[in-house]
């Protein structure tokens, strides 16, 4: 008799052992969701150890121990998680005070009242630096619906700038031909 099925072993442990690992992650997370993402983990960390997990009732103490460095790994990201977003709430708070001052003449105000997309297509050329042929593949469109939609979003913004009494002249000959609608 040849060694046994890895498929069929792994559905006699998942059936044996499933109801005694759901409990058991279930007391140890704070919602549903988590003990479902703890124990497919579990039982997928199971699945690629197949060979590693041993017989009879030493399965379920294997399983077990894994589930235990699952949560505990769970518990160590939130962790870091949590602590990454107190700095970059902190380091954010610090940049929306200073851009405040940066920002006399409303630049940041007239950029808001733009549409989301004519934002998100001048922080991709600007702040990203991406090309129209690298900024037509995030958006799923051709360079040349790029440069369209660009041109058109730089006379909006020049539009609202001018608007705001921001003076385009700082900026050449072209930004006030942009701003008057003339390109």
């Amino acid at each position: 008799m040849g060694p046994p099925d890895p498929k069929q072993r792994f559905e006699e442990i998942y059936d044996a052992h499933y109801p005694d690992l759901l409990a058991y992650v279930r007391r140890r997370t704070d919602s549903p969701d988590d003990a479902a993402d703890a124990l497919a983990e579990t039982f997928t960390t199971a699945w690629r150890r197949m060979d590693d997990i041993p017989q009879g009732h030493d399965a379920r103490l294997w399983l077990y121990g894994v589930a235990r460095r699952v949560l505990a790994n769970r518990r160590r990201e939130e962790t870091r998680r949590s602590a990454l977003a107190v700095r970059l709430r902190a380091e954010l708070t610090v940049w929306a005070e200073n851009a405040v001052e940066e920002d006399p003449d409303g630049v940041r105000a007239a950029f808001r009242r733009l549409s989301p997309e004519d934002r998100e297509l001048l922080s991709l050329v600007s702040w990203e630096g991406l090309s129209s042929e690298e900024i037509a593949k995030v958006l799923g469109c051709s360079r040349g619906a790029v440069r369209l939609r660009l041109h058109r979003a730089r006379k909006r913004l020049a539009r609202e700038l001018t608007s705001a009494g921001y003076d385009m002249t700082r900026y050449g000959s072209r930004a006030v031909a942009l701003a008057k609608g003339q390109l």
